[in-house]
């Protein structure tokens, strides 16, 4: 967990918020990623990052919201009692996984990260494919020659020791089989509905073609 500051200050009123607001998080089920406290005019802004294994849900945001405000409504704020808005929200996409769990939560997905000892670091993009004691896998594209074929990526681990932070890399939605498979089914009702014009049309044409009957009648 870390107790960021949203002031130049030193803060022990965010330390000691902290001691409070970590058990009811941790006791919940969830990790306290972040706590910044903000001067905003006559009020403090308290922003409490949460999340968990399985993911944070906006129930679960209400559940730890409900809970920090009644800690922080039955003691004494170390602020002097200023008023306060509290904000409790799970991390978003743009955060640096600089945690193990970081990184087990977002196994699968595509990252950056600058890997190898300091002052001879290289930048790596790939897939997170295991995370173990021993550090992270990551699935890397190997890099060739404009215009050669795509090589399949290699899988890397990467030791916690030469590990930085990662970012998550935001990708678009692959076109998977399922897709292909609904556009065959449309292209074979397409090719149906073409059909029955098609024998339709030659009806018609047909109809046409044939001599109309003689009633017999004399002019």
């Amino acid at each position: 967990m870390s107790a960021s500051r949203g002031t130049q200050r030193s803060d022990p009123a965010t330390e000691r918020l902290s001691g409070w607001i970590q058990p009811v998080v941790t006791g919940a089920g969830y990790d306290l990623e972040e706590l910044v406290v903000t001067p905003a005019g006559r009020r403090s802004v308290v922003r409490v990052v949460v999340d968990r294994d399985n993911g944070v849900t906006l129930d679960d945001i209400a559940e730890v919201s409900r809970a920090v405000s009644e800690v922080l409504d039955s003691n004494d704020d170390g602020m002097g009692r200023t008023p306060y808005v509290l904000e409790v929200t799970s991390p978003g996409v743009d955060r640096p996984l600089t945690e193990p769990r970081h990184w087990r939560r977002n196994d699968g997905r595509m990252v950056q990260v600058a890997v190898g000892p300091a002052g001879s670091t290289e930048q790596l993009t790939g897939r997170i494919t295991g995370v173990d004691d021993a550090g992270v896998t990551l699935a890397v594209e190997a890099k060739g020659k404009p215009g050669a074929k795509k090589r399949a990526p290699q899988p890397r681990l990467v030791p916690w020791a030469d590990l930085g932070a990662g970012r998550v890399q935001v990708e678009f939605a692959r076109h998977d089989a399922a897709d292909d498979s609904h556009d065959d089914d449309l292209a074979e009702d397409v090719d149906d509905i073409d059909d029955d014009i098609a024998q339709d049309d030659a009806a018609d044409l047909d109809d046409l073609d044939e001599p109309a009957d003689d009633d017999g009648g004399e002019k």
